[in-house]
């Protein structure tokens, strides 16, 4: 028997109906290795060793693995073909004890049995290059959740993250707020000519220039002296430019352009998106033939088409449409050099599964985004469109207005997918002199003046980013890539970082205090260019084998310059439980711990209890507790037998009006105490002890 290991089990069956009984497929669900939880797990001096353990919710699986490839004649891993899944496979080498050396990784763009059998035909040796990018980002992004999250939470409140990259994408937000806050809107006028030709119908021509300047009214008063100068003059064509204009047609989708899309063009959340796509790559149950993956690899940042995949476009193109919607030539198109290009753009594995004849199997949303897909690629390879454009100027008394038309020559990919217009940073409304349906114009004619149309407007700030916009802009700046899109937009929505007014994204309170406290002693560490950069020597890691151990050095080395040096475990004298040694305080993310010096090979680790105060129920001692989200508030160790709580330490002098107990709440600088009792106001404040008197 031929073990297959994958990495998703929503795949599991479509591979297994193409591998045939000889082999068995299981999947690992995602990672089954990691750093501790609860530790750092790297250790900075010694070449950042890191103690990787196995995921708690992973046991089974891993004694699952074991249990087969002990049976097992042959093992292969296929995990998905990216960073994360050579990750992956190295791991499991580890695991079984398999030597990484050996050809045993296989790997494939599309889940179809042409595209297995190739990847089970020429097996390799793991990429260490790639293993080595996934584990200096994972050692990276772990210096700064560990050295920086807990002095947000210090700072701010418990239970906060910093992020290398979430927290940039985080400051796009803000920073956006902050433009849209300080923007100062200003005035400008619109001017705006309705014009006809002897007996033909009204067009539009808008103002644009004054003796061959730019021209835009900022005051009305402008506008008035501007017509009344026109009142004199006459309207005459001073040129008209034709020409034969082509669009041509846009990539095939890379991941970010897909999640773009789909949100502007169908409406699907970036959630959603990524949801989709993972079925219809994965498979999905087409009638009698089961289960069929429907797209190729959904994580790459590349536009480039194999040639069996444009012949394949062709051949459905020439049977479908016609020649004339064939180019000479394949379309082909510019990869970005920051691109990975290790796989693929998006595109349907078949074109004869048009999206109508998988519709009935298909959920609304995969239908939709099944069909941007197919479009988006067919169109891809389509010849372009063209257009007969009309550009005039008219002259009155030195004033030029503009006035443009297009009428479709051929259609083209717009045929099949008609590419929408880019968002406008300023919101305003079109020129209306654009598009507009034109007479037959020529140089000299006279034209008769119907009206003047005046509008007052105003500059508007750029908007909010959407979930579209922000990916697009993330993609831009080199801030993460094609697979940390989604859990970063996701998980700063789930952290109440941002939130949603309708479409845009708006950064909450939690999230502006935040950005606030990172810029100011940490500025440098979540900056746009220092981030892109890092994702830049990822991919020279992984693509050219770039030391990556000088990677995390220099980075660290910079850390602890930013922050300084992590400071050395606190001794506490007291003594290990479970094995005698002495257990010394440990900082994780979430705050303060015990832990056992003695790790790893002793991991017991124990919670500080911080005693406040006296019950005043029972007489035991009031210990700092969190609640579920974090609130601290204050609790008998007595619990369950005592159920005393507040949200503020109990002191024990008594209220002197009621007798109830009193508590205790510092507020700038000084200490308030007042009753317990809602039925009683008394209250005073106090002021702060200070140490030094206390030690005199």
């Amino acid at each position: 028997m031929k073990l297959v290991i994958i990495e998703g089990v929503g795949k599991k069956d479509t591979i297994k109906k193409y591998l045939g009984s000889d082999y068995e497929v299981v999947a690992t669900k995602g990672h089954v290795r990691d750093l501790p939880q609860k530790t750092m797990g790297v250790n900075t001096k010694n070449n950042f060793e890191m103690q990787y353990t196995i995921m708690p919710d992973k046991q089974d699986i891993v004694k699952m693995l074991k249990e087969k490839s002990a049976k097992a004649d042959k093992i292969y891993l296929a995990t998905d073909p990216d960073r994360e899944g050579e990750a992956i496979s190295w791991h499991l080498c580890n695991i079984l004890g398999l030597n990484p050396s050996d050809p045993i990784r296989i790997e494939f763009n599309e889940i179809t049995k042409n595209a297995i059998n190739k990847g089970l035909e020429h097996p390799r040796a793991i990429n260490l290059n790639l293993v080595n990018a996934q584990q200096t980002r994972r050692v990276i992004d772990r210096l700064v959740g560990y050295r920086v999250s807990p002095k947000a939470c210090k700072a701010i409140q418990p239970n906060l993250s910093a992020g290398r990259v979430q927290s940039v994408a985080l400051r796009l937000v803000v920073d956006r707020e902050n433009e849209i806050r300080n923007f100062v809107p200003q005035e400008y006028w619109s001017v705006v000519a309705n014009l006809k030709k002897d007996s033909s119908d009204v067009f539009k021509a808008s103002l644009v220039k004054f003796k061959n300047k730019k021209i835009v009214p900022a005051k009305k008063e402008e506008v008035d002296e501007i017509l009344e100068k026109l009142k004199t003059g006459e309207y005459k064509v001073k040129s008209v430019k034709k020409s034969l204009s082509k669009v041509h047609p846009s990539a095939p989708f890379t991941t970010s352009t897909m999640q773009q899309d789909a949100l502007n063009k169908i409406g699907l959340s970036l959630k959603k998106v990524t949801s989709c796509a993972q079925q219809l790559y994965e498979g999905v149950e087409i009638g009698s033939e089961g289960k069929v993956a429907l797209i190729t690899y959904i994580r790459t940042d590349s536009v480039r088409v194999a040639p069996e995949a444009q012949k394949m476009a062709k051949d459905y193109l020439l049977a479908h449409f016609g020649k004339e919607y064939v180019p000479d030539k394949p379309n082909e198109y510019k990869v970005k050099s920051s691109a990975q290009d290790a796989h693929e753009a998006i595109r349907p594995i078949s074109l004869d599964r048009t999206p109508e004849s998988v519709k009935e199997f298909l959920s609304p949303e995969n239908y939709k985004l099944y069909k941007l897909i197919y479009n988006k690629f067919l169109a891809s390879q389509m010849t372009e469109a063209t257009f007969n454009s009309v550009n005039v100027e008219i002259d009155n008394s030195d004033y030029i207005f503009k006035s443009s038309g297009k009428t479709p020559v051929f259609d083209g990919f717009m045929k099949i997918y008609n590419t929408a217009k880019k968002e406008k940073a300023q919101e305003n409304d079109e020129d209306e002199s654009e598009n507009a349906k034109l007479p037959e114009l020529n140089e000299g004619d006279l034209l008769t003046f119907v009206d003047m149309k005046t509008t007052q407007k105003f500059t508007k700030p750029a908007p909010r980013y959407t979930e579209a916009s922000l990916v697009k802009e993330m993609e831009e700046k080199g801030i993460g890539r094609p697979a940390t899109y989604t859990p970063t937009i996701t998980l700063l929505s789930s952290r109440k970082y941002v939130e949603k007014d309708g479409k845009y994204l708006k950064p909450t309170e939690l999230g502006e205090k935040l950005i606030e406290f990172l810029l100011k002693g940490y500025e440098g560490l979540f900056n746009v260019n220092f981030t892109a950069d890092m994702e830049t020597k990822l991919d020279e890691i992984a693509n050219n084998g770039l030391d990556y151990l000088s990677v995390m050095k220099k980075f660290n080395d910079y850390l602890e310059k930013l922050i300084g040096q992590p400071t050395e475990p606190e001794h506490t004298g007291i003594m290990c439980e479970k094995c005698g040694h002495e257990m010394v305080k440990r900082v994780s993310k979430y705050g303060e711990f015990l832990a056992c010096s003695n790790y790893p090979q002793c991991k017991n680790i124990r919670n500080i209890v911080k005693v406040c105060g006296v019950c005043p129920k029972c007489g035991g001692d009031v210990i700092e507790r969190k609640s579920k989200n974090g609130k601290i508030f204050y609790g008998c160790n007595n619990y369950p037998k005592c159920d005393f709580i507040s949200w503020e330490i109990p002191v024990e002098k008594k209220c002197p009006k009621c007798g109830s107990y009193m508590t205790q709440k510092e507020m700038y600088g000084k200490l308030r105490i007042k009753c317990s009792n809602e039925n009683c106001d008394y209250s005073e404040t106090i002021k702060k002890e200070n140490k030094d008197e206390k030690d005199s």
